[in-house]
């Protein structure tokens, strides 16, 4: 197979050629159609989430089709197109497991994290952590769902059912559950980089209610925020911009510190929360709203050997939607 491997952290992915991986008991293996680019992986590439496993190929937005099963898996899986999201594997014997929080799991794997990803022709994957999906779809559109959008489906739950969301940092995740929120009939206000007329251009595009800089407040109190943007500083703009009994969700992994900050932007019973991972309950929910929401994703692909340059467009907020490798 070829991938892009992660040699060491702060350090450019390095193009490789090794034998086709074989599945082991319980595993898939997986012909990459598409991996998207995730912020995360560039939080792993950057050494800002440690202790990867390396060398490491990274990517974990994985969409393709099982081309080898190994013991105790299904050969009926084989020709199936598949997703493989962040949560690679769970322990399921943990209290968090038993208590239906696989996404806490104290014994988790992580695609692209601490097992090997999708910037790669062929990956491997604990066959229980691989959605079935839609065979008649463009990969490339897919692949952002498998984390922007379920991890912004988490966050958009955890954000309740307020009528008017904020979302903060137009990305890949924000773009998708941007178009859930109006399919739902809520009103959508997107903060952007301060200045980003690109950003704020694809963002009305979408039919939202206002945009904004993220230095700038709604015209309206919001019911709730999300922040996608790895920006602490984010956190006092968003408990600003909520209602009394408002909700501030953070969904990313990583973030800049939150810096000091007035008790009284929190106080009248607003809510600071976080998202940490996903579970197989979210895929099932999320998906089926996708569709039926018709959520169209917006992607610039790049070749395999171009993940570095796409990482770097990530990097320096040069997309609009998402980041696609095709092999």
């Amino acid at each position: 197979m070829k991938a892009m491997v992660l040699e060491q952290p702060r350090m450019p992915l390095v193009p490789i050629e090794r034998a086709d991986p074989l599945p082991g008991e319980g595993e898939i293996r997986i012909r990459v159609e598409a991996c998207a680019v995730c912020r995360t992986d560039l939080h792993v590439v950057d050494g800002e989430l440690e202790h990867p496993k390396l060398p490491l190929v990274p990517g974990h937005e994985i969409v393709g089709v099982i081309d080898a099963v190994g013991a105790g898996v299904d050969h009926v899986r084989l020709g199936h197109r598949v997703g493989v999201p962040w949560l690679g594997h769970a322990c399921g014997a943990c209290a968090y497991c038993r208590a239906a929080a696989e996404n806490l799991c104290d014994r988790p794997l992580f695609t692209g994290y601490t097992r090997d990803g999708g910037f790669a022709t062929h990956a491997v994957a604990d066959a229980n952590f691989a959605f079935d999906l839609d065979s008649e779809a463009d990969p490339v559109a897919l692949a952002p769902l498998l984390c922007a959008g379920l991890i912004g489906w988490r966050s958009l739950k955890r954000a309740g059912s307020g009528r008017r969301i904020g979302l903060y940092g137009f990305g890949a995740a924000a773009h998708i559950i941007a178009q859930v929120c109006l399919w739902q009939g809520r009103e959508v206000y997107a903060f952007t980089r301060p200045g980003d007329s690109a950003a704020q251009r694809f963002a009305s595009n979408l039919g939202v209610s206002w945009v904004g800089g993220s230095d700038e407040g709604p015209p309206v109190a919001l019911d709730a925020a999300i922040i996608f943007a790895p920006v602490g500083s984010l956190v006092p703009a968003a408990l600003r911009a909520v209602r009394k009994g408002g909700r501030v969700v953070c969904g990313g992994i990583h973030m800049s510190d939150i810096p000091a900050m007035p008790y009284s932007i929190l106080w009248e019973e607003r809510e600071l929360v976080s998202v940490a991972n996903l579970t197989r309950k979210d895929a099932e929910e999320f998906f089926p709203v996708a569709r039926a929401a018709s959520v169209r994703t917006h992607t610039v692909t790049y070749p395999l050997i171009r993940a570095n340059e796409a990482l770097e467009d990530l990097r320096e907020g040069r997309l609009n939607g998402a980041a696609v490798l095709v092999p």
